[in-house]
């Protein structure tokens, strides 16, 4: 059990500082003369040896270190006395001031030191050693010091914590306090990692009335950024009006009015239809008309070219002892002759063998050909597929390091330095979103073909919009549907089930099945002991495979006994128990251990990453994304950090502070799965929404298999998640636009 405690002393010294987020160790004793010391910890960005403090904490026990204080609040007081002020300046708080320079400083100014170097910091030119321009400095950084002091402990008297006080100080500096006192909801929109929920707490706490303008104005934003954290770009007026005025607790009349004002003042747009008024994130409605403009714009350009494909499409059925189908010569012939074209498809419909034969073609005419796909698990399955090198769309774009308070991707390739190719092909691209798509487009020009790969079937991007389908419901860009099964592939059941799926039907259960099985279970309990023995022993057996590597769970939810969450418990304890130096990290609810298998939950656009063999550093870069899995493969507690081996190889070193950014994925949900592929899948099918209990999200988690797929639950609860055709309910009018500049393009 841990005891609160408050202590009252001198910060004797300062152990170890992660400048990041402020991570503090340090010792305290209760007087100058004690010997006693309290080991202490916590996000305490400010604090200096020499300082007086009154500390509220917990008593924890570090396995490695011992007794600790877990530090919760603390009230700072710059010292007063000589030796105090002696200490302060000599902990290296100030750069350029060392022992001997601060035991000058006091010896000459006393009780008087701060004052001196706050307001005539010049007059330290006064001692030897101190030019005047360093006499300048140490007056600039003492002064931040307190200007960094004074702001914390302004935001912690309305309950921002240390870790968030210092995020808004970086963004305002000595701004700070001004901003706030203003409009505490500016926050939201301008820092990093606070959002409405947080500045709303600090307004409250200030006494901002619930029916400020500034709360309506940030509480209307806030949920359409949440509409498009849940894949819609716009939210029809009266859906808007109805979710802000519930969160709010304020009527809606009130929240029209201040909409009008917001798209006045440009930090919305409001587009008014014949069916309905549609609201906007000002940068997402820009992003929707200029995907729709620019691919209109790259569907205009036809090469110019004498080349019989017929003829060339015959060689390649010759070279390669195959036969392509109508449908196929179709695909090839189109992807030659039109700026943009789009080719979808099911399993084993024949997509890589399509991208081969255009590939082929395009080098034979010297084109130079770049292959991407939106995460690094597709881009390494199609540079497998192709043998040409694919990379992810990002890598592709160039990604620029982003300051923490951007929220926009900057890229190398845009508009002004668009990417050097004849033709561009992607694939996977039911996952690109629409903010992925407009850059890919920015840095396309007319003349260079974009051939566009997917799965229309599949479930949407996890980013805002429905690109894919909607560039083929728009009906103004070329487009090959294949439908045709070829031989190989109807030996697959897990392909021909899939289609039957996808078509509505029950798959078909075969007694002699190698590769597809569905395990009767409705109790949960039952349920979750026959996952642990299919991973531990029976699948690896089977598939002479390895449990973390090639067999993956997909669940359909979080939350519930057969969830992500609790398979991840469950799964880790069975999997990667604990052992004797084998270290791991409490983060939140969630145990890391090494060895864990995990996964990234979040963009991260920032965080650099590097692949090494043989101790040599063999590429490097920044981004990692939401999707990527890997290893856990070192924990050091000591200095707050976290190792992670990505499946492509990276390395990642990830702060301790960094660790929302990661999940345990023994089990992920089918969602994460997109883009993935696995030796074997297992499927729990046993009772869920119907709203989330849908057909394309089964079809999705069963073409995610190579090899083996067993599904386990109740068989009713699979039937009606295929007869469940729900859509999913994003709000997008990309397909609109499209046609709406084909159309004009063509009057």
């Amino acid at each position: 059990m841990s005891q609160q405690i408050v202590i009252e002393g001198i910060i004797d010294s300062i152990k170890f500082r992660n400048e990041e987020n402020g991570y503090t160790v340090f010792t305290v004793i209760e007087d100058e003369n004690a010997d006693d010391e309290y080991v202490c910890v916590g996000n305490l960005p400010s604090i200096t040896a020499g300082e007086n403090v009154q500390l509220t904490g917990s008593t924890v026990v570090h396995p490695v270190y011992g007794a600790q204080i877990q530090v919760e609040s603390c009230v700072q007081t710059i010292p007063t006395n000589e030796k105090g002020i002696e200490r302060y300046l000599a902990s290296g708080v100030i750069k350029g001031i060392g022992k001997v320079t601060a035991r000058n400083i006091v010896k000459k100014f006393g009780t008087d030191t701060f004052d001196i170097i706050t307001d005539n910091p010049e007059r330290l030119a006064e001692i030897k050693g101190i030019s005047l321009s360093k006499a300048q400095q140490i007056g600039e950084l003492f002064r931040a010091q307190v200007e960094i002091r004074t702001v914390v402990m302004f935001l912690q008297r309305y309950g921002v914590s240390i870790a968030n006080a210092l995020k808004i100080y970086k963004r305002y500096k000595s701004s700070t306090i001004k901003v706030v006192e203003k409009n505490p909801y500016a926050l939201a929109d301008e820092v990093f990692g606070i959002g409405f929920t947080t500045a709303d707490k600090i307004a409250a706490n200030m006494g901002i009335a619930p029916d400020s303008e500034y709360r309506i104005q940030s509480g209307v934003k806030y949920v359409l950024s949440l509409a498009l954290n849940d894949g819609s770009v716009y939210l029809p007026i009266e859906v808007l009006l109805k979710h802000t005025a519930s969160l709010l607790e304020i009527p809606q009349e009130v929240i029209a009015n201040l909409i009008t004002k917001l798209h006045i003042e440009n930090q919305i747009f409001v587009e008014r239809t014949e069916n309905e008024v549609r609201v906007y994130l000002n940068f997402s409605y820009y992003n929707e008309s200029y995907v729709a403009k620019k691919l209109v714009e790259l569907s205009h350009f036809k090469p110019e070219s004498n080349v019989d494909y017929d003829a060339e499409i015959s060689c390649i059925e010759t070279y390669n002892g195959m036969e392509f189908a109508d449908e196929q010569r179709r695909a090839i012939k189109e992807a030659m002759t039109n700026g943009v074209m789009v080719i979808t498809g099911g399993p084993g419909t024949g997509k890589t063998t399509i991208i081969n034969a255009i590939i082929a073609l395009l080098k034979s005419e010297d084109m130079d050909v770049e292959l991407a796909a939106p995460t690094g698990k597709a881009a390494k399955r199609m540079s497998i597929a192709t043998g040409e090198n694919a990379q992810t769309i990002h890598r592709l774009l160039g990604l620029s390091y982003l300051d923490e308070n951007s929220r926009k991707q900057n890229f190398e390739h845009d508009e002004d330095n668009p990417i050097d190719a004849d033709v561009i092909i992607t694939d996977e691209s039911s996952m690109i979103d629409l903010s992925l798509m407009s850059s890919l487009l920015k840095a396309i020009v007319p003349g260079t073909r974009l051939i566009i790969v997917g799965d229309a079937d599949q479930l949407p991007s996890v980013g805002a919009g429905n690109v894919l389908r909607d560039i083929i419901s728009s009906g103004s860009i070329p487009v090959i549907r294949l439908k045709e099964i070829f031989r190989q592939a109807r030996e697959s059941s897990i392909v021909v089930n899939a289609h039957l799926i996808n078509s509505g039907k029950m798959p078909i259960i075969k007694k002699d099945s190698r590769d597809f099985f569905f395990m009767v279970s409705y109790n949960q309990e039952r349920l979750i002991d026959t996952i642990i023995s299919l991973v531990t022993t029976r699948l690896p057996a089977y598939l002479n495979c390895d449990s973390l590597k090639d067999i993956q769970i997909l669940a359909p939810m979080r939350k519930s006994p057969i969830g992500v969450n609790n398979l991840n418990n469950v799964l880790q304890a069975a999997l990667n128990p604990p052992q004797n130096g084998k270290f791991e990290k409490v983060h939140g609810s969630r145990t890391f251990r090494m060895g864990d298998k995990v996964m990234q939950i979040k963009n991260n656009y920032n965080i650099t990453w590097k692949i090494v063999k043989g101790g040599k550093l063999i590429d490097e870069g920044i981004g990692v994304y939401n999707g990527d899995e890997g290893i856990v493969s070192f924990i050091d507690n000591e200095n707050e950090y976290m190792e992670v081996i990505f499946d492509d190889e990276r390395t990642v070193v990830y702060d301790f502070s960094q660790l929302d950014e990661l999940e345990l994925s023994y089990a992920v949900t089918i969602h994460k799965s997109q883009g993935s592929e696995y030796k074997a899948v297992i499927i729990p099918a046993h009772s869920g929404p119907p709203m989330l209990m849908t057909r394309n999200l089964i079809y999705t988690a069963v073409t995610r298999a190579k090899e083996l797929v067993v599904l386990i639950g109740i068989p009713e609860t699979l039937k009606k998640m295929i007869e469940n055709d729900r859509d999913t309910g994003r709000y997008s009018a990309l397909a609109e636009r499209i046609k709406y500049f084909y159309d004009l393009g063509n009057t």
